[in-house]
C-alpha cells in the first residue's frame, strides 16, 4: 500500500534553517508529482511547493525564495529545504503524492515545524 513518511521537523529559531523529507514507497514514485502542504492551527490546510516527475517546480508565494522543493527518485523521497524561517512557517507540514489515472491523493502523517525564539 502508499506510504508516506515524513521526518525532519522541529523547533527552530526564527532564521534558522530545516530539511523535510517525505520516503515514498507502495507506488512507482518517479511516474508522478509530490507535494508540500501545511496547516496551522485553526487555518486551512494550504500547498506549499509542488514538483513533477520532470522537476518543475512551483511555491506559493510566502515561501518564495526561501523554500526549495526537490526529489530523488533513486531513494523515493521528497525534500522541503526551508531556510530563513519566520515564526509564521509555524505548522504541521504534509507530504501528498497524487497517484494514478483519477489523482488519487495520499497524505503523509505530517511533521511539526516551529519556528519561535
Amino acid at each position: 500500500q502508499v506510504q508516506l513518511v515524513e521526518s525532519g521537523g522541529g523547533l527552530v529559531q526564527p532564521g534558522g534553517s530545516l530539511r523535510l523529507s517525505c520516503a515514498a514507497s507502495g507506488f512507482t514514485f518517479s511516474t508522478n508529482g509530490m507535494s508540500w502542504y501545511r496547516q496551522a492551527p485553526g487555518k486551512e490546510r494550504e500547498l506549499v511547493a509542488g514538483i513533477t516527475t520532470t522537476g518543475n517546480t512551483n511555491y506559493a508565494d510566502s515561501v518564495k525564495g526561501r523554500f526549495t522543493i526537490s526529489r530523488d527518485n533513486a531513494k523515493s523521497t521528497v525534500y522541503l529545504q526551508m531556510s530563513s524561517l519566520k515564526p509564521e512557517d509555524t505548522a504541521v507540514y504534509y507530504c501528498k503524492a497524487s497517484i494514478g489515472t483519477f489523482s488519487k491523493d495520499y497524505w503523509g502523517q505530517g511533521t511539526q515545524v516551529t519556528v519561535s525564539s
